[in-house]
């Protein structure tokens, strides 16, 4: 072919690829998307990107990479048939294709299965494929024009294995650039079958495409060959904090009005970005402004994740509570009542997740275990905010405030047997909840910052003294059962202070593992610091860890009575127990077996309902009594 032909073929080529559904035409692309208003959201990412200069301080990676790396990285997961994952692109160029296409290797051969454009703004594509195999490990690969590839592996369904591992990380400071080599290499080593990233994946506020590519950058060679859950915190949509109620508009500096500051389109943006590949939401409605959600659940290798939004229905404090400190959000004043801020009417998880927990409880569809999954903690579990002798007594940013939904949360989260995990607080801990007393509640476990050069936290009791039942030697001080700020009952079991927080090594950084064992119906919680070597084992972890304890041990209550002893004829069933007078759900379990005799924590008359995965059979109902072995056993034919 000579030069000229070669060149008329080529500009027919690029006349096509102008017509063409899907092309990109950089000229017809809004360079404010999100409103004149809003210049500066996504302006690396947006308009003439390739023009733009990069910020003279903690620059991100360059977005104008050689076209044969435009596919930056893919998260995915599956659940119940489907496969959904978000492939991020670099920003494309006038010309350049608009359509990203996904690829499945079957044998030898690579096969084209689905084609999706390439969304402005975001430069994000995005792949649903029903019916999906979870048996078998499946390689893709998403590609874009002739060159660019990302490669990874859709891992099957580990549901045949004992313990399932879950590696639970948040608050990846982008004032620390580069990449992660010394937690992919652990991570890399400990393989966890599920990653949980708990929000601030990027603190990049108004530059989100550049600081989730960046995260992607950091984390793709964990995150190409297992499923992923991201859910955004505050910084990621670009607030210092975040009090959604219900999707209003934010209206002060710091934002404790409650509501978003930036656009919805923003803010969607964001979520599209992190979150769209998880399964579809269990109620997909919109908040206020059009703003979506996402809160729904994932099943993977028999452990149940409901995946919360704790931020975007909580009521904002300021106009609501008097102002007890140096702004709405922080308390310092000794003399305050903590009752005194628990009004009625304000919000946590907001009604429409709480109903989703209810049902939660009480689907074990495909579940043997069930775990809760957020942003931030159910309780101030700190002292000391951003400087080692700056002390706050209450932070009405965690989820100790408001206490009555929090206490509602949590009766939810004990219902199902379920422990917690979460981020966002700087400050690693291992609690026990407590609801009425000391200890009746779950397990909660808040990962350490992955990188901690934001704001660093410290448990540090005023009084120096650990509280009332330790745990039993301990190598740290400060165990046993406190009040937080908002007199919240926790039992501390495990913390990690940073030593040092002007020292990259000492600030206390790092992750989180958690292995589910159903066999042996136990959780260990694990916590390896950022510069730690998992080849030298447990001794690498941080002072007071691990911790195993014993699943049924995440509903702390201690019984006073039990109903009389069931058999039934299937393995493994799902048992609801009902107060009768109240109508109170006690507790939906899958048991172990086939044998169990129901405890409950008071004297009276209660419904039990069994069933396969949901408790369909409701029995006569039953009387509370002591222990007795000589009590008859009472056959339920469930087969």
């Amino acid at each position: 072919m000579n030069r000229r032909s070669a060149l008329l073929r080529s500009l027919a080529a690029f006349a096509l690829s102008l017509i063409r559904p899907g092309q990109a035409r950089a000229q017809a692309l809004a360079p404010r998307p999100f409103g004149e208003a809003n210049p500066n959201l996504d302006s690396l990412a947006v308009g003439e990107w390739w023009t733009k200069r990069q910020p003279p301080r903690n620059p991100p990676p360059s977005l104008d990479v050689p076209r044969d790396e435009v596919v930056a990285f893919a998260v995915y997961t599956h659940d119940n048939g489907v496969l959904k994952m978000t492939a991020q692109l670099f920003p494309l160029k006038p010309g350049e294709e608009r359509m990203a296409r996904l690829e499945l290797k079957h044998g030898d051969e690579w096969k084209e299965v689905a084609r999706q454009e390439v969304l402005y703004p975001g430069w994000s594509s995005h792949f649903r494929i029903e019916m999906w195999d979870n048996t078998k490990d499946v390689p893709y690969r998403v590609r874009h024009g002739a060159n660019a590839m990302f490669e990874g592996l859709i891992r099957r369904d580990p549901k045949d294995k004992d313990e399932i591992v879950v590696a639970n990380m948040s608050c990846n400071s982008s004032r620390t650039t580069g990449l992660r080599p010394e937690i992919i290499d652990n991570i890399t080593l400990q393989n966890p079958d599920l990653l949980f990233f708990a929000g601030d994946q990027t603190y990049r506020h108004t530059e989100h495409t550049a600081g989730w590519i960046e995260f992607g950058l950091q984390f793709r060679d964990i995150l190409r060959d297992r499923p992923t859950i991201c859910i955004p915190d505050d910084h990621d949509v670009g607030h210092p904090n975040l009090w959604g109620e219900n999707g209003k508009v934010s209206k002060i500096a710091g934002n404790a009005d409650g509501g978003y500051m930036f656009p919805a389109e923003y803010v969607n943006l964001v979520q599209r970005h992190q979150s769209w590949h998880l399964p579809d939401p269990v109620d997909p409605a919109p908040v206020e402004q059009g703003i979506t959600v996402y809160f729904t659940r994932l099943r993977v290798g028999g452990v149940d994740f409901a995946i919360l939004e704790d931020r975007k229905f909580k009521s904002g404090p300021a106009g609501k509570i008097p102002q007890m400190g140096p702004r709405p959000d922080h308390i310092n004043d000794p003399k305050y009542d903590p009752k005194s801020i628990d009004l009625p009417g304000l919000e946590l998880l907001g009604k429409r997740q709480e109903k989703f927990l209810e049902d939660w409880t009480a689907d074990w569809t495909g579940a043997d275990v069930k775990c809760v999954l957020s942003q931030t903690a159910f309780c101030g579990a700190v002292h000391m905010h951003g400087k080692e002798d700056q002390r706050l007594l209450a932070d009405l940013d965690c989820n100790g405030w408001p206490q009555t939904p929090r206490n509602r949360a949590l009766k939810l989260i004990r219902r199902a047997g379920a422990t917690h995990l979460c981020g966002d607080q700087h400050l690693t801990v291992l609690v026990k909840h407590g609801i009425d007393e000391f200890g009746d509640g779950p397990y909660a476990f808040t990962s350490p910052a992955l990188v901690n050069t934001i704001y660093g936290r410290w448990w540090h009791p005023e009084n120096e003294q650990p509280g009332p039942n330790p745990v039993p030697s301990s190598p740290l001080p400060w165990t046993g059962d406190f009040l937080d700020g908002l007199g919240n009952r926790i039992s501390m079991l495990a913390y990690a202070n940073p030593p040092k927080i002007a020292d990259e090594k000492q600030r206390a950084d790092g992750y989180g593992l958690v292995r589910f064992n159903k066999k042996k119906q136990t959780i260990t919680y694990e916590c390896w610091p950022r510069f730690s070597d998992a080849k030298e084992g447990d001794k690498a972890q941080f002072a007071g860890w691990p911790q195993t304890v014993a699943m049924a041990a995440n509903d702390g209550r201690k019984p006073t009575a039990w109903l009389p002893p069931l058999h039934f004829d299937i393995d493994n069933p799902v048992v609801r127990v009902i107060e009768e007078t109240t109508g109170e759900v006690l507790y939906s379990r899958r048991i172990v077996g086939r044998e169990f005799r129901p405890p409950v924590f008071s004297d009276g008359s209660f419904i039990v309902s069994v069933g396969l995965d949901t408790p369909e059979v409701t029995l006569p109902a039953m009387q509370s009594r002591p222990w007795n072995r000589e009590d008859r056993i009472h056959l339920i034919k469930l087969a």
